[in-house]
């Protein structure tokens, strides 16, 4: 596997000897000094152009990274975001174990996508034309403190869709569960985790994508709680680990309440969940919700 340091080099080397890239710099994890290293870093690059599109129709220029297990155009086919003057990339799987995610751009289009404050480090400016990057930009990344009304919706989306699970659990539509556990209800979940670990550390912190950080700023028994809410696919299990959910959120969201000064409704919560409970007993030759 090729070192960082020769990674570097062959990134910086490759901007330097064509004269159609104005500009190489990275983005992504290896530009956070926090963020642990390991062999599975990709390198997320940007090399700003003068125009894209020779870049685009000559095919082999890539092959100067390395060898190639299998790859990926993020801007074709059903993928194109119709952009393709302004930036466009490839991701590449090398057989050493590199990764790279590689983007041609344009110097005004680049220009734009900085002033969004994410952190991004300089490898080569051969003109000066990239501004420097400020300090602590990390902090883009951190946990955002919740005004009161998001806090509400939040409580409440997580509330009233649990009448969905209900049914689905009931009518034994399990794919249909785990589809709203997953993608409508856990993420609700997940903010109110998010709150509590940001609210610990005075909002300075980043539980990263998808939660991955998450175990180092939460208290073991809350990390162990949410964790138990990642059900099998059977039907005992999940509703098992609804009911889970339902306690680990209404846990942290009173304590997310009580932290930032909000009221939150406490017989939503126990409404909902005691429709829950009473539906998941409801015998299968029901006529009658009640």
């Amino acid at each position: 596997m090729r070192s960082e340091k020769e990674m570097f080099e062959l990134l910086i080397s490759t901007a330097r000897d064509d004269e159609r890239i104005l500009a190489a710099y990275l983005e992504g994890s290896r530009t956070v000094p926090q963020v642990p290293r390991d062999i599975f870093q990709d390198y997320d690059l940007v090399y700003v152009v003068t125009e894209t599109r020779p870049f685009i129709e000559e095919k082999e220029w890539i092959n100067r990274f390395g060898q190639r297990l299998y790859m990926q155009y993020p801007d074709e086919g059903i993928w194109d975001n119709g952009n393709h003057e302004n930036c466009y990339g490839w991701l590449m799987q090398f057989a050493d174990g590199n990764r790279l995610d590689l983007h041609v751009c344009t110097l005004a289009f680049v220009k734009e996508q900085l002033k969004k404050g994410e952190p991004y480090r300089i490898l080569l400016d051969k003109t000066g034309c990239l501004p420097q990057p400020g300090e602590n930009l990390e902090k883009v990344y951190w946990v955002k403190k919740p005004s009161q009304e998001e806090f509400l919706a939040v409580c409440n989306e997580f509330w009233w869709c649990l009448n969905n699970v209900a049914k689905g659990l009931w009518r034994e539509e399990l794919p249909y569960v785990m589809e709203q556990l997953n993608f409508v209800i856990r993420p609700m979940l997940f903010k109110v985790l998010a709150w509590k670990a940001g609210k610990d550390h005075d909002f300075s912190a980043s539980v990263g994508k998808g939660g991955k950080y998450l175990k180092n700023y939460l208290p073991e028994a809350v990390y162990e709680s949410y964790m138990r809410t990642y059900p099998a696919g059977e039907k005992e299990a999940i509703q098992k680990s609804v009911f889970e959910m339902c306690s680990l959120f209404e846990t942290m969201a009173r304590e997310a309440a009580q932290a930032l000064g909000f009221s939150y409704h406490e017989e939503e919560g126990r409404n909902s969940r005691a429709y829950l409970e009473h539906v998941c007993q409801l015998p299968k030759d029901a006529k009658e919700i009640y």
